[in-house]
């Protein structure tokens, strides 16, 4: 039997992504950005995104289909990121995908965002051992997450508390005068720099529990820069980024590695847009290899926000005969990683 060709359609924040999956085959990934209409403002408006997704969905779904080599006839399925996410953006996205899949006959799949950055990693390494945890950390989410089955049963161990540590790269970014989005930016200069040289906080690092904190770490960063500058001594950048890095990398992988002894798991998988970040990805191979667990981390095209993940969640789903959703779903901007399919 031929695997399911499904196409995914991504608009929970300000990248329009298109993707077209073939069982675990990943045959097209189309992107439209709009972070340079953001960046002007430090952080993404969601009304400016939402905006930039109606101007680049048709075209963002034909490029796919063009570099897939298919038409839109010959899909089996259509998945659509519901929830959670901005929800204009996420409106965007959800009428889209309705409108092709009345236009085509096909069924539709409203699928979670967390749960889909799950399912990403199955492009790249195969499919998922059962149970995994699962460590997702981005711009709007910091989870821990047991996942003993991708399409039905997904239990939640542990999430931010405040700021999610993309976030908090933002925010840190913003204080060292370096671009947005953060991330990328940061994990640059803190190559130059020493990681060790400022021992900045770690919330939450040893409470015995699964969730984060990051809102104390991105003050403390502030406070730490405006006593330098207003001591008139200059601010090492690349010290402050490598050291910023290094906490955030630290308590991300300590609770991963704690959540997989607890549970008895000894798979990991990490996804989420942080997850392209360099001293996290090179900290968590080494404390997983020190733990005798395996780590999973797609390659950082496919951990940022992506039409990919979405179609592999939606051949998934597919492929294990889970029914479709009905036209009527809503886009839910909280919709809870426990409900991998919007009803």
């Amino acid at each position: 039997m031929t695997e399911p060709l499904v196409l995914g359609i991504e608009t929970s924040c300000d990248e329009t992504g298109v993707g077209l999956v073939r069982g675990h085959e990943l045959l097209a990934d189309s992107v439209a950005s709009s972070v340079d209409e953001h960046a002007r403002f430090g952080g993404v408006v969601p009304e400016v995104a939402s905006r930039a997704h109606l101007e680049a969905m048709v075209p963002t779904v034909t490029r796919a289909l063009a570099a897939a080599s298919v038409r839109l006839a010959d899909v089996d399925a259509i998945a659509v990121t519901a929830g959670p996410g901005l929800a204009g953006a996420l409106l965007v996205g959800v009428c889209a995908a309705k409108a092709y899949a009345l236009a085509t006959g096909k069924p539709l799949y409203g699928v979670n965002h967390l749960a889909a950055h799950v399912a990403v990693d199955q492009l790249q390494h195969g499919p998922l051992p059962a149970p995994v945890i699962a460590l997702l950390v981005s711009g709007g989410h910091s989870s821990l997450l047991l996942v003993p089955d991708l399409t039905a049963e997904i239990v939640p161990l542990g999430a931010t508390i405040d700021d999610a540590a993309g976030e908090a790269f933002d925010k840190v970014a913003r204080v060292l005068g370096l671009p947005f989005p953060g991330g990328p930016h940061i994990d640059r200069a803190a190559v130059a720099g020493d990681r060790q040289s400022i021992a900045f906080p770690r919330g939450k690092y040893a409470d015995g529990t699964s969730d984060f904190s990051f809102s104390g770490l991105k003050t403390a960063v502030a406070r730490w820069v405006e006593a330098r500058e207003a001591a008139g001594a200059p601010v090492p950048l690349a010290d402050v980024a490598a050291s910023f890095q290094e906490a955030v990398a630290d308590v991300l992988t300590r609770k991963a590695v704690a959540a997989c002894r607890a549970t008895g798991v000894d798979h990991l998988v990490i996804g989420g847009g942080v997850a392209a970040n360099s001293r996290l990805r090179a900290l968590a191979a080494d404390r997983c290899a020190a733990a005798g667990l395996r780590l999973r981390v797609p390659r950082p095209g496919l951990c940022t926000d992506n039409g990919a993940m979405v179609a592999a969640l939606g051949a998934e789903l597919v492929g294990r005969g889970v029914p479709a959703s009905t036209l009527d779903f809503a886009a839910d901007s909280s919709l809870p990683v426990t409900q991998v399919v919007a009803a």
